[in-house]
């Protein structure tokens, strides 16, 4: 069956990625994945953590915060339900535990950078999109701190981007849409770092499960997809 993108199905959407979007960030990039899009911004605090400086640890910290805007959706969500909003805090993390799987925090020093994405407009794979973007955004920070002599050397260990997969109509697809994603069978999002290798992996089986075959499956449309966002992350950055 035809997806409703009429993409292929190992096909991703049309990604574009802005950079130096915001004046004030240290690092800022504009992901638009079809109809996704997110505002990523990086801010460097010439400071640890409290919690590490309280504990006499080393090195730098990378975080991030994930929220969508009221109207990023068909229906507006209040503010006040955003500040509540669980799934928010869970792609937070999701996203904080990428951008940390490939920085060397002691060759980034005494920093923290915080990694703020904001989906302005939603239409499936918001969190693949903050990842992707984000890291873009935590790149050119991360120039920032050497141009300027913060630090001496790049902590960054390689690059890192995500995208969805699943089965829909009894089919695999990568990059789910909206459409695709409300009646998707299986669901998942892969974070895959540049040389290959898998940082974290979501899988839920919506509607019954799925097989072991179908989960490899996913992995190599996934790890597919992501090859080509970091080769157009390395376009960006280049």
């Amino acid at each position: 069956m035809m997806r409703p993108s009429m993409r292929k199905n190992n096909q991703i959407r049309h990604v574009s990625m802005e950079t130096g979007v915001n004046k004030w960030a240290e690092g800022s990039c504009l992901i638009k994945m079809g109809g996704t899009h997110v505002l990523c911004t990086a801010s460097v605090d010439l400071n640890q953590p409290v919690w590490k400086r309280m504990q006499n640890k080393t090195g730098g910290w990378v975080t991030a915060e994930y929220s969508m805007l009221p109207r990023a959706n068909g229906t507006r969500k209040g503010r006040e339900t955003m500040l509540r909003d669980h799934r928010c805090a869970e792609i937070s993390r999701l996203v904080g535990r990428a951008f940390r799987s490939v920085v060397d925090m002691e060759k980034l020093g005494r920093h923290t950078i915080t990694i703020d994405c904001d989906v302005i407009q939603a239409d499936g794979g918001t969190r693949c999109a903050a990842i992707t973007g984000g890291y873009v955004a935590l790149v050119l920070a991360v120039r920032g701190l050497i141009d300027t002599g913060r630090i001496r050397e790049n902590p960054i260990l390689d690059h890192v981007a995500a995208v969805s997969a699943g089965i829909w109509n009894n089919e695999l697809i990568l990059d789910l849409d909206f459409d695709e994603d409300c009646a998707a069978e299986t669901d998942a999002n892969f974070v895959v770092a540049g040389d290959g290798r898998f940082i974290e992996i979501q899988a839920t089986g919506e509607q019954h499960p799925f097989t072991q075959d179908q989960i490899l499956q996913m992995m190599q449309l996934g790890a597919d997809g992501c090859k080509k966002l970091i080769d157009l992350q390395r376009q960006i950055l280049a």
